[in-house]
């Protein structure tokens, strides 16, 4: 090796001149070293000089001959398919070579380092140093490094450049030497030694005006137009680390708290000082019960509901003669003096629910048979029972746009291909074979050669029973002929382990890291490593933590082909579960997989369901709803299993110790050898109606499953997974409300009743009548309440109970059904088929339960005053004597009833308290509005995967190794390409296309990624189908005797010449002259035929054969779409926000040129749902709301409590909403489910109570005001359904959905326990809380029952009787506590 160092050079002398053979056999020409004189070249080498480089070097002395022209020739043509698209790019490539080649000057700024003697034995050049100016690199730099390689979606710097990111390292890249590129080493020095002087000739630019120079606006973004702004995702107003909408609520929330404790504090205030005043004044005690200005004093006259109307929120009434009814009323009065107003609507629903109880209970076993009957009819479409499972039909409507848009790609472009996906990555093995959380670089020797020999037998692999193999089954971009995509680190060994060597693969995989271009796998397509390493750090490739292998397998609309390639992903699944279990073992590596099957196979895997915990909390909502059942059936004052037992534990030794003689009054004093337990264990048990009750929710889903299977509307696993929880809720919560009513009138009416005739707060009926129904009578009839009965059959007994708590189920069904059926309106069939079975479900079970529960009810009680057990009817247990009467019992309200008496209503009624929970529901509203703001869009669709999927941890070496985005398609249609404005509205690469053009809005798009997520140039049909006409780039070849024959890559390159030579007007980049209509359409189908291969990269077989859609008569273009890669996406909100910016830009292209244009890409059709969610969302809750309010307006009779009724209930749903918010539930179908059952849910948390302050009676005297009266009320209602609402609504939801805080499927655990929890709470919250509260304050007039009139108004009349929850003495023996 010779070292010749610079020396003081004039100018017209070489450094090199001529060849003097190669380095190998088979390696490129090297150049001698020379160092003389220029020479004046002879005519053939001149001409050639100017056909290469132009008319630079067109006179004078050279310093290169003929041989070396041809050489230089050939290697700009490599790049000349590149870079041909930029005029400033490609003649500074070819001029800063041909100067380095030619110039007479060479030796001013070319210095040969070192020589070596090559395979002819002549010395040959090795090593030189080219001295380039900064000026001159960075011109040269600037002007290549935006062209763009659409066949790649990637840059020609990519490829020339080995991605240079300046202008020193892309001279370091293009001198470098390389089988593919410089024959020798070229050293481009930063500092110039004396002697020596850089070559700084001035560099074109890409925005200079003249043709030569100037270029599109793809390739040079000085010149492109500025779109117009758009505002980041997540941008709004703030005010500080406030949204403006969170500070105006706290604002005013502030202002409001304020304004009501300044003004509570002045009227304490005030009044205090008036009552001092009244205290002042001295009275005549004859006096002081007549004057009405005292605020202590109190008139123990009763007024009728008719004359009350007159202090009744200014609703007046005439008066009537008589109206004033005061202690000595008499019965002969006016009727409607004493009768309480009446709702026509509650007299008809009463009516017809006690008929219907009277029917069924007197005829259970006809109702059992006539209703199984039609349970039976309804299950018969089970023989239609299907479940969908197919992703798309299951959350896409079939009219959505992106369903109807994916449809149209697949049909013109074939459907998206199949990926099989396997991440490698290198598992330390611990101690006891368990793989280490450290992940290190998974590249080495050994690791390559066990992934090759995996890799070979997935390539010989074949499925059962078709024996396909991956050949049968690959997408070739090169036709049938061609070779499989497989995209993996082996396809830069040309897929075989012996090209390389425990010494070489390292240096192999950086060189092919750094120009992928020289390394083309069989599938010729430059492989960049981003495809196929993962966690690289910086450039450090052979420091990658994961290979990542992409099998890439055609899809078909064809079944069958579709099924051939399912069949062959089947085995592939099968053996690389056996992989993932050998691997760790024999190569110390982890694999992770997922293949076109997989995502739809684990969705659908029954174990998504933690059967155990699912059936564990019907167990326990079932336990606690017969164990609840079976309190207050029984009439006396009996003592529970634990006092007997402990009774039966100390009196047991007295058995051997006292005299057999000995008596007690009480049997229970005496001892026995074995425990006597109490009769109600076993009679008074409801264990069994219980269980029928949940066997009637069951067979109510069933029927519902049947029936809409009928009707060929498929069960989804959300319908599987939610409606029995769901209408087992519903339904318990009936059962509670109508047992515990019919326990109400066994003690008023059952066998017991007559205990309470001992009580001196209930005076005794005159004499007990034949039976007969309240409801008999008319309106305008008298009815003495002595008329009453007080023991009723069973069978009045339930017909009453289900006339009063009749048209609260009603309520509150119907009510449900209508917000289900609200469902149905979502367009996502998931969606829409859950509303319409949820809403099946809750109306046959509440029919079944107004029927054949009914029917039940009736022979349980028939069993229980039987006194026969419960579970074995047969067995009867005889009474037992009972010799002490056991102490009066008050009202016979339950513990719970007499607590919320004495204790919760009168202290939530209290106006301070009213105050006080008014302004913490305020706050909860505001806390939940500001919280909604955070509620994040999406579904994570691990969470959708049963806890032991494969595909969990395959999700997460995704999000954590996979460097590039998903692709994605801009389809173009509606646009005649064939002629000029259209391909100007599409092209980007001449000058005359449209500034806003696709192809040049989707290149300034992809310049502000932050708002389009765009990371790679977008592959644009049109253009390089023009540039393949470039005469430059010699791609497309006619007969030169014939020009009407295209040439064929086996025709002799002497008999072709380029498509567009000797054509007038010149190919240029104005388009002028370039082919339009029929001549289009010809070049275009040889265009798509045409192979991408190193001689013509420009070729459209490969990289467009799929882009292009045309005719049947291959005459038109009916499509065609332009595709592009996104960003890497982590989260559901880059999914999220990717699918809306890539219909704004779709949606302003087609604005812009009048094309249509919309965006395609995998994931789009199942985030479809999110851009419309929010709105339907709001519609789905708006018109659920409406119903809310129509329906408990109209059953309530009542404008004013059925808007206060849906202001709770939307509280509800908006505090629920809040709660998902701080939980960290997310808004997607699944959720909004629960949103609309929030909706029904919250319905019956409010709706009885609602009802039951309409319905109660009033008890007030003369000088109460209205809000006294609603006080009243809202007391009475407490008393009469509070504790149905706690302990059958409440508690049994509580108790069923806490049991889901246990299950391992996170599905389950965030969004049915965590939602139904905050539910639970928060309905129970402000049906008990806030609702009576705010009734008590605006509540509306009521409408006292019939029943109540009879028998309380009379009682109250003949006893001067004041309304006990107020007035009462709490120390009286009689007292409820």
């Amino acid at each position: 090796m010779d070292t010749q160092h610079p020396a003081i050079l004039t100018d017209g002398r070489c450094s090199m001149r001529g060849s003097c053979g190669s380095k190998g056999l088979f390696g490129k020409p090297l150049p001698c070293p020379y160092d003389g004189p220029a020479y004046e070249p002879d005519d053939k080498t001149r001409s050639l000089l100017t056909s290469v480089c132009g008319e630079e070097l067109a006179d004078g002395p050279i310093c290169c001959n003929t041989d070396q022209l041809e050489v230089l020739r050939d290697n700009l043509n490599e790049a000349e398919p590149l870079i041909t698209s930029c005029p400033a790019c490609r003649n500074n490539f070819r001029s800063f070579f041909c100067h380095f080649t030619c110039s007479p000057d060479q030796a001013s700024f070319v210095n040969i380092t070192s020589t070596q003697t090559s395979s002819t034995g002549q010395t040959a050049v090795q090593s030189l140093d080219f001295f380039v100016s900064e000026r001159h690199g960075q011109g040269f730099f600037n002007s290549c490094k935006d062209v763009k390689v659409g066949a790649t979606n990637g840059y020609a710097m990519d490829l020339i450049g080995e991605g240079a990111k300046d202008y020193s390292a892309f001279l370091r890249s293009i001198g470098q030497e390389k089988p593919l590129g410089s024959p020798f080493q070229i050293n481009f020095p930063s500092s110039v030694p004396p002697g020596m002087v850089a070559f700084d000739k001035p560099a074109r630019n890409c925005a200079d005006n003249d043709l030569s120079s100037r270029c599109a606006c793809i390739d040079c973004p000085q010149i492109c137009p500025t779109l117009p702004d758009v505002p980041t995702p997540g941008n709004s107003c703030h005010v500080g680390a406030l949204s403006c909408l969170s500070f105006v609520l706290i604002l005013a929330y502030s202002l409001c708290l304020f304004a009501f404790i300044t003004g509570f504090s002045v009227q304490t205030t005030l009044r205090r000082r008036e009552e001092r005043k009244y205290d002042r004044l001295t009275l005549v005690p004859e006096t002081i019960s007549n004057t009405p200005l005292s605020p202590r004093s109190h008139s123990r006259e009763l007024v009728g509901a008719s004359s009350l109307a007159r202090y009744l929120d200014g609703e007046q009434s005439s008066p009537q003669p008589g109206a004033t009814v005061g202690r000595g009323v008499a019965l002969l009065d006016p009727l409607d003096s004493v009768q309480p107003r009446q709702y026509r609507l509650n007299v008809k629903l009463r009516r017809m629910f006690y008929k219907l109880g009277l029917l069924t209970a007197s005829s259970p076993w006809a109702t059992f048979a006539i209703m199984f009957t039609l349970i039976g009819l309804l299950n018969v479409g089970w023989s239609s029972f299907g479940v969908e499972t197919d992703p798309v039909r299951l959350w896409v409507a079939p009219d959505s746009e992106s369903r109807i848009q994916k449809e149209f790609f697949d049909q013109n472009f074939g459907p998206f291909y199949r990926p099989q996906q396997i991440f490698v990555t290198s598992a330390a093995v611990g101690e006891h074979g368990s793989p280490s959380q450290t992940k290190n670089p998974v590249l080495t020797w050994d690791h390559l050669k066990f992934w090759f020999s995996v890799e070979a037998d997935i390539r010989s692999l074949r499925s059962s029973p078709n024996s396909y193999s991956l050949s049968d089954v690959c997408f070739r971009p090169a036709g049938p002929e061609g070779a499989c995509v497989v995209q993996s680190i082996t396809a830069w060994f040309d897929n075989d382990i012996d090209n390389t060597s425990p010494d070489s693969w390292a240096k192999r995989v950086e060189y092919c890291a750094n120009a992928p271009v020289d390394c083309l796998p069989d599938f010729q397509q430059p492989l960049l490593p981003k495809y196929i390493l993962g966690g690289v750090p910086g450039n450090n490739y052979l420091g990658a933590e994961a290979l990542v292998v992409n099998i890439i397998v055609s899809d078909s609309l064809d079944p069958e082909v579709q099924e051939k390639a399912m069949e062959w992903e089947r085995a592939l699944a099968e053996y690389l579960a056996q992989l993932k279990e050998r691997a760790l073992s024999e190569a110390g590596l982890a694999i992770s997989y997922s293949t076109g099957i997989s995502l739809e196979e684990e969705i659908n895997k029954s174990t998504n369901m933690d059967i155990k915990i699912v059936v564990l909390s019907y167990l326990a909502m079932f336990f606690y709803v017969a164990l609840t059942l079976g309190r207050g059936c029984s009439g006396r004052d009996e003592e529970g299993a634990l006092t007997s037992l402990h009774r039966w534990v100390v009196k047991f030794p007295r058995l051997f110790s006292q005299p057999s003689s000995s008596l007690s009054a009480d049997s229970r004093e005496t001892p026995h050898i074995l425990p006597r337990l109490p009769r109600k264990l076993f009679v008074g048990s409801k264990f069994t109606l219980g269980l029928f009750g949940i066997a009637l929710v069951i067979l109510s889903v069933a029927s519902s499953v049947g029936l809409f299977s009928a009707l060929g509307v498929k069960v989804t696993l959300i319908i599987a997974e939610v409606i029995p929880f769901l209408v087992l809720a519903v339904g318990v919560d009936n059962v509670f409300i109508l047992v515990h009513e019919l326990d109400r009138q066994n003690l008023l009416h059952g066998p017991n009743a007559a205990a309470l005739e001992q009580s001196p707060t209930y005076p005794t009926p005159i004499s007990p009548t034949s039976r007969r129904s309240q409801f008999d009578s008319s309106h305008a009839e008298s009815i003495d309440a002595a008329s009453v009965p007080l023991y009723l059959p069973p069978e009045e007994r339930v017909a009453r109970t289900l006339a009063k708590m009749g048209p609260s189920i009603m309520l509150s069904s119907v009510t449900e059904t209508l917000a289900f059926a609200l469902g149905a309106l979502v367009p996502m069939p998931a969606v829409r088929n859950f509303a319409l079975y949820a809403a099946g479900s809750v109306l046959l079970n509440a029919l079944l339960q107004v029927t054949v529960f009914v029917s039940a009810m009736v022979l349980d009680l028939r069993r229980l005053e039987a006194s026969r057990m419960d579970c074995f009817p047969c067995i009867q247990i005889p009474a037992r004597i009972q010799l002490v009467e056991p102490t009066p019992n008050g009202s016979g309200l339950s513990p719970l009833a007499r607590l919320i008496r004495k204790y919760y209503a009168p202290f939530i009624l209290r106006p301070i308290i009213k105050g006080a929970v008014i302004f913490i529901f305020g706050g909860f509203f505001v806390t939940s509005v500001i919280s909604i703001q955070h509620i994040q869009l999406g579904l994570d669709q691990r969470l959708a995967l049963p806890s032991d999927s494969y595909l969990i941890q395959y999700f997460d070496d995704m999000d954590t190794y996979l460097d590039i985005g998903p692709p994605i398609y801009f389809v173009s249609h509606g646009v005649d390409v064939t002629h000029r404005p259209g391909q100007q509205a599409l092209c980007a690469r001449f000058t005359t296309c449209d500034d806003f053009s696709v192809a040049n809005t989707l290149e300034a798009e992809r310049k502000r990624p932050a708002v389009s997520y765009f990371s790679d140039p977008a592959a644009s049909w049109i253009d390089d189908f023009l540039t393949w006409l470039n005469p430059n780039a010699d791609c497309c070849r006619v007969r030169k005797r014939n020009p009407d024959v295209f040439c064929s890559p086996r025709d002799n390159p002497r008999l072709c010449q380029p498509c567009w030579a000797g054509k007038s007007p010149a190919y240029n980049i104005t388009m002028e002259g370039l082919p339009e209509g029929q001549e289009f359409l010809r070049y275009l189908r040889q265009w798509l035929i045409s192979p991408t291969n190193e001689d013509c990269p420009l070729g459209g077989q490969a990289s467009y054969g799929s882009a292009i859609s045309l005719n049947d008569a291959q005459d038109d273009v009916v499509a065609s779409h332009f595709r592009t890669f996104l960003n890497p996406l982590k989260s559901q909100a880059d999914f999220i926000n990717a699918f809306d910016a890539a219909h704004r830009i779709a949606d302003d292209m087609s604005r812009r040129t009048g094309a249509s244009v919309f965006p395609y890409s995998l994931f789009f059709v199942f985030f479809d749902q999110y851009a419309h969610i929010m709105s339907i969302a709001q519609q789905v809750l708006g018109l659920g709301l409406a119903c809310v309010l129509v329906v408990t307006a109209v059953f309530l009779g009542s404008w004013r409590t059925g808007t206060i009724v849906t202001v709770v209930v939307a509280l509800t749903v908006v505090d629920v909403m809040g709660v998902m918010g701080l939980w960290g539930i997310s808004l997607n179908a699944i959720s909004l489910v629960n949103l609309v059952i929030s909706l029904g849910i919250a319905v019956e948390f409010c709706a009885h109570v609602a009802r039951a302050f309409m319905n109660s009676g009033p008890g007030l005297t003369i000088d109460h005001t209205a809000g006294q009266e609603r006080d009243e009320r809202m007391s009475a209602a407490l008393i009469d359904v509070g504790p149905s609402v706690l302990s059958g609504i409440t508690f049994t939801k509580l108790i069923g959905m806490s049991v889901l805080a246990l299950t391992r499927s996170k599905l389950l655990e965030i969004y049915y326990f965590r939602m139904w929890f905050s539910l639970i709470i928060t309905g129970a919250l402000h049906g008990l809380v806030l609702l009576p509260v705010i009734l008590s304050l605006a509540g509306g007039p009521g409408f006292p029952l019939q029943e109540a009139d009879e028998e309380w108004m009379s009682t109250a009349i003949r006893s001067g009787y004041e309304y006990t929850p107020f007035l009462a003495d709490d120390t009286s023996a009689y007292s409820d506590i």
